[in-house]
């Protein structure tokens, strides 16, 4: 189990408990399938880099138990956050967007 998740315990696919989003995405830098790497830091920014390019937002989690993000200047989404587990470690976090139910996969480097 990665460290810093401080003994979190999870299995594949399982969802990220409200209580415990801030640990899964403080945990380490996420890269993407594409290449572009995002890290989130506990005062609510988050910085995304793809292709050299790096952005700026901030993340939080709302009153239903979901990750939000925002970037500036009127992006807003909400997610669900499940558990990517690979021989009993979590390895990153799935992303499933609330309003369009696109998703991805962040791996933690």
């Amino acid at each position: 189990m990665n460290k810093k998740l401080n003994g979190v315990s999870a299995e594949d696919g399982e969802p990220v408990r409200a209580e415990e989003i801030p640990a899964a995405l403080t945990a380490s830098r996420l890269v993407y399938s594409d290449g572009a790497t995002q890290t989130f830091d506990a005062d609510g920014t988050t910085r995304y880099i793809e292709g050299g390019r790096e952005t700026e937002g901030t993340w939080s989690v709302d009153d239903t138990g979901h990750f939000c993000s925002f970037w500036p200047p009127s992006y807003r989404a909400s997610y669900d956050l499940r558990w990517m587990v690979e021989g009993g470690e979590a390895v990153g976090l799935r992303f499933s967007d609330l309003r369009s139910g696109s998703r991805f996969d962040g791996r933690y480097q």
